[in-house]
């Protein structure tokens, strides 16, 4: 054995992962596998659509405007890729979108959980019916999702599972209120359960936090005041980009990403540390 052969066992030996040499490769591994991509249509999710696309990936844009869906998916990049109109917060509905899916691409190797509602009532003014909405879209609609995609991923023995949580989770919530941060909460539970219970099979499952996005979901729903009070305490003064949440996909579906798992990953500026 030479050397750099016997450095390489000494730094692995038989434990050693089959990594990527270059540093595109991990990226351009993605090449032909299936991406299904919840609120595919909204500011996060067509930037996560687009960047997948560019790395090669075939995209099914989910959302609930069929029309929508469909025209992202034309101006995509590479392909084939489709639209579906999915109402996440209803199990029949993902299992029948999913099927179709499936039918049109092949089984699901990435599956992004966008899709998500924004509350910021706080506990003695949000509704029964309020709270309930919130979580079938934010935490049921990821939870049914999962189990829908998962066992195509075991017969592969690959797969990757992201869910766009939020800051909030932790937060309890400063300007977004009670549902939709127990909702958060409740979403990075499941990514800790699913990572662990399906991280034998090569499949990983991770979440991303971000905390103020451009988008009219979050930062155009506060007032003057409070956005300029936002930015005053993020450090390096500006909300986080769609482009920029896309970019951490990219990273954690990729080859690149096989030994992170059950991971939130932070992306708020330096608002906290921890």
């Amino acid at each position: 054995m030479d050397m750099e052969k016997s450095a390489s066992a000494s730094r692995g030996g038989m434990f050693a992962a089959n990594l990527p040499d270059s540093k595109l490769a991990g990226i351009e591994g993605l090449h032909g596998k299936v991406a299904l991509v919840t609120g595919g249509t909204g500011a996060i999710g067509s930037a996560v659509c687009r960047y997948l696309a560019d790395d090669g990936l075939r995209v099914a844009v989910v959302d609930l405007n069929a029309a929508l869906c469909e025209e992202l998916a034309r101006t995509l990049s590479g392909g084939p890729h489709i639209g579906v109109a999915m109402n996440v917060a209803e199990a029949d509905a993902v299992r029948t979108g999913h099927a179709e899916i499936v039918a049109k691409l092949g089984e699901v190797d990435v599956l992004v959980n966008v899709a998500g509602i924004l509350s910021n009532n706080k506990l003695l003014a949000t509704t029964q019916e309020e709270w309930r909405q919130i979580h079938a879209v934010n935490l049921d609609g990821p939870f049914t999702l999962s189990q829908s995609v998962v066992p195509g991923m075991r017969r592969k023995q690959w797969g990757r599972i992201v869910n766009i949580i939020s800051y909030a989770w932790k937060s309890g919530g400063m300007t977004s209120g009670t549902a939709y941060s127990s909702s958060k909460a409740g979403l990075v539970g499941l990514t800790f359960t699913v990572a662990r219970e399906t991280a034998a099979d090569g499949i990983t499952c991770n979440g991303i936090a971000p905390a103020y996005v451009m988008s009219k979901m979050v930062t155009e729903q506060l007032s003057e005041e409070q956005r300029q009070d936002r930015l005053r305490a993020i450090p390096v003064r500006r909300f986080c980009q769609p482009e920029e949440i896309a970019h951490a996909v990219r990273f954690l579906v990729s080859p690149l990403a096989s030994f992170v798992t059950g991971e939130i990953v932070d992306l708020n500026g330096g608002f906290q540390f921890d």
